[in-house]
């Protein structure tokens, strides 16, 4: 979510994937530039710091330089049901260091979304069905972008036992539910944002609180620019089947409380 959360990336991100040996790691970008979608520059930032995929969400395109990089970039990713016109992909098979192969796919929901998206669950499931957990793909990833806690939780069970976990994002907020579906499947319903939490949802306090409380605007929202936490979902798979072993949110820096893999594990 703006400076802060870029920032929150690329000073910390390569830390952490040296300390916690992580094998894959997926940013979501879509409020990273100004807080409406992603510019090319900002992009090559954020898989410079060790990203290896960036997924976007309904304002993939806000930044119109985006429409032509993503077409030559393809660690960046689209929601798969956005508009058929649309360039770039929605899902794409990666490999690993170790020559494992991880799917990484982005859907966008329908309840309480500005406009209507084709159907997530189908454009998933269809997915899935060509790149099955354990087989083609080693491991799958879900980026669920929505705003409905409910239609997470719904495309969670959907995919249990078919995707090594399904993590929510949107609405900058992280959620406590961490856990492993009864079928094998990681899920948190928001990841929350990588940015500056003495804010409102990223934005600094005073613009959106003068218009909750007189019902009118003075000036445009503005990214908070203080220390980010850097928020996230750790999870641990099993080669073999590429169901999730275990999981466990992630907050480092700024105002939240510390978690780790490690301490999680102690």
């Amino acid at each position: 979510m703006g400076r802060a959360g870029r920032a929150a990336i690329t000073e910390r991100l390569p830390g952490l994937r040296a300390d916690w040996g992580l094998d894959f790691v997926v940013v979501n970008g879509e409020n990273a530039s100004a807080g409406a979608g992603l510019t090319p520059d900002h992009a090559r930032a954020i898989l410079a710091a060790g990203a290896d995929c960036v997924t976007l969400g309904d304002h993939a395109f806000d930044q119109k330089d985006m429409l032509r990089f993503i077409e030559s970039e393809p660690r960046v990713l689209r929601p798969l049901n956005y508009a058929k016109e649309a360039p770039g992909k929605g899902a794409r098979l990666f490999s690993d260091a170790r020559g494992r192969k991880i799917l990484v796919t982005q859907v966008l929901g329908q309840v309480f979304m500005k406009r209507p998206f084709d159907d997530p669950f189908s454009a998933v499931d269809a997915v899935l069905r060509a790149h099955p957990l354990g087989g083609l793909a080693q491991a799958v990833l879900v980026d669920m972008h929505c705003e409905a806690t409910s239609e997470k939780m719904a495309m969670g069970h959907w995919c249990d036992g078919r995707a090594s976990m399904v993590v929510g994002t949107h609405t900058h907020v992280p959620t406590g539910d961490a856990m492993v579906l009864g079928g094998g499947t990681a899920y948190l319903t928001d990841a929350g944002m990588c940015g500056d939490y003495n804010s409102v949802i990223g934005m600094d306090k005073a613009e959106p609180m003068r218009r909750f409380i007189t019902g009118m605007g003075r000036e445009r929202f503005t990214p908070a620019d203080g220390e980010a936490t850097l928020a996230g979902f750790y999870v641990e798979t099993d080669d073999r089947t590429g169901h999730a072993r275990r999981c466990t949110p992630v907050r480092v820096g700024g105002r939240l409380a510390q978690v780790t893999p490690t301490s999680a594990a102690s």
